[in-house]
C-alpha cells in the first residue's frame, strides 16, 4: 500500500515538474523575488534519518512559488536494491509547488526551516536558470553517494556555481570525523546505528570537512559572509512539531545484549557454530561490498577483523574434526580481534561493537581450548 502511494506521488511530481519547467524557461524574476534554502527535519525511516535539503524560488509577481528537490528516485528501477548497493542508482532533480512540498512534510510531521539567500537579483536569476537548466540537461540525473553526492551537496554545488565562487563551505564540526557526526542521528534507532558502524570503512573516519548533511548546511549558512554581509537571512521556522521518540520492542540495545549474552553463557556447540556462521557470512558480505560497490564509504572496512570470513574455515575444520587447524584458525582470529580492539579503541563505535567482540572472544576461546593438543604427562 505504501509503495503504491509513493509511486503515485512520484508520477505526480514528475508531471508537475515538466509543467513547471516549461514555464520556468521564460520567466524573468521580479525585484521582489526570493530564493531560499529549505531544511527539512528528521524522519523515522532510514532514508529520512538525516533530514533533507531543497531550494525554494518565490516570485509573487510571476505567480511563482516552486521548490527544487535533488532527492527523487524511482522505486521501479530494475534491480533497484543492487543498483543502490553498487552506487549506480540514478537520483534526479524534480520541482513541485511549494504548497505541495509543505503539505507532504506536514503529513509526515517533520519540521521545515527556511533561509532566504541575501544575494543580488542577477544572481537569483542565474540560480533560477541553473536549476531550470538542470531539469533539461544531463545534470538532471546523478548517482547518489552518501557523503560526496546527495541532496545537500547538490544544493551547495548549484549555489556555488551560480555565485561563481566556492562561497558555501563547511563552518561547523570540521574537527569531528564523519562517523562521529553521524552517530547522534541514529539515537533511538539502535540496529541502524550498529549496522552503519560495522558496514562503513575508513572513509567515514576522515575529518568531516565537507558539507553532506542538511543541518550542517543550515548552520554553515548562518556563519557565511558574502559581499561583506551574511549570505542568508535569519532562519525562519515554517513547520515545527513536538519531537516524538520512537519506541520498539526489538530495535534496542537490550535485545542485542540478550542475544549475545545467550550465546556467551549457554555454551552449546550448535549455538556457537550458528553464531560463528552468521559472523563469518557478514564478513563475506563486507568483502563483497568493498569490491562490488562504488560507495567509498563501504571500502577498506577494517571491521572485517571482527567479522572475519575465516571463521567459516574454522567451522569447516570443526566439522572435518581437524583439531590442529581448528585451534590454529581460532587462535588466529583471537589475535585479529585483539588487533581490532587496539585499532578502534579511540573511535566512537567502540562501545557498540564491544559486545560482539567479547562474544567472539568467548566462543573462540572455548573452541581453541577444546581443540588444543594436550601434552601427555609421563610419570
Amino acid at each position: 500500500m505504501k509503495t503504491t502511494l509513493l509511486k503515485k506521488i512520484l508520477v505526480s511530481i514528475l508531471l508537475l515538474s515538466s509543467i513547471y519547467n516549461a514555464f520556468s524557461q521564460d520567466v524573468i524574476l521580479s525585484k521582489n523575488a526570493s530564493v531560499s534554502v529549505m531544511t527539512c527535519g528528521l524522519g523515522n525511516e532510514l532514508y529520512s534519518l538525516f533530514g533533507h535539503t531543497a531550494i525554494r524560488v518565490r516570485d509573487i509577481e510571476n505567480n511563482l512559488d516552486v521548490v527544487y528537490n535533488y532527492g527523487a528516485f524511482d522505486f521501479d528501477t530494475p534491480n533497484f536494491a543492487m543498483q543502490f548497493t553498487k552506487g549506480d542508482l540514478d537520483y534526479f532533480i524534480v520541482n513541485t509547488r511549494y504548497i505541495d512540498f509543505i503539505n507532504q512534510y506536514n503529513y509526515e510531521k517533520r519540521d521545515v526551516y527556511e533561509q532566504e539567500l541575501n544575494i543580488p537579483l542577477a544572481l537569483k536569476q542565474q540560480l533560477f536558470e541553473n536549476l531550470a537548466q538542470s531539469m533539461l540537461s544531463d545534470e538532471r540525473l546523478y548517482q547518489y553517494k552518501f557523503i560526496d553526492n546527495n541532496c545537500t551537496s547538490k544544493v551547495v554545488d548549484v549555489i556555488n556555481k551560480s555565485l561563481k565562487a566556492k562561497v558555501i563551505t563547511k563552518k561547523v564540526d570540521t574537527d569531528q570525523t564523519y562517523r562521529s557526526i553521524l552517530f547522534p542521528y541514529f539515537n533511538n534507532h539502535f540496529y541502524e546505528k550498529l549496522g552503519t558502524s560495522i558496514v562503513f570503512g575508513t572513509k567515514v573516519d576522515q575529518m568531516g570537512t565537507k558539507i553532506f548533511l542538511p543541518f550542517e548546511l543550515q548552520k554553515s549558512l548562518q556563519l557565511i559572509q558574502y559581499n561583506n554581509q551574511p549570505l542568508s537571512k535569519a532562519n525562519k521556522t515554517i513547520l515545527n512539531f513536538e519531537e516524538e521518540t520512537p519506541t520498539s520492542l526489538w530495535n534496542n540495545c537490550y535485545t542485542y545484549l540478550f542475544i549475545l549474552g545467550f550465546v556467551t553463557l549457554i555454551n552449546k556447540k550448535s549455538i556457537d557454530y550458528t553464531y560463528l556462521s552468521i559472523i563469518g557470512l557478514l564478513g563475506l558480505l563486507f568483502v563483497f561490498l568493498g569490491f562490488y560497490s562504488s560507495h567509498q564509504e563501504l571500502g577498506y572496512n577494517y571491521n572485517i577483523l571482527l567479522f572475519n570470513p575465516t571463521l567459516l574455515l574454522v567451522l569447516y575444520f570443526v566439522l572435518a574434526k581437524n583439531s590442529k587447524w581448528t585451534y590454529k584458525l581460532a587462535f588466529f582470529n583471537i589475535v585479529m580481534m585483539l588487533m581490532y580492539f587496539c585499532f578502534i579503541i579511540t573511535k566512537i563505535h567502540l562501545l557498540i561493537v564491544s559486545p560482539v567482540l567479547i562474544t567472539n572472544l568467548f566462543v573462540l576461546t572455548r573452541l581453541a581450548i577444546k581443540n588444543k593438543k594436550r601434552i601427555p604427562i609421563i610419570i
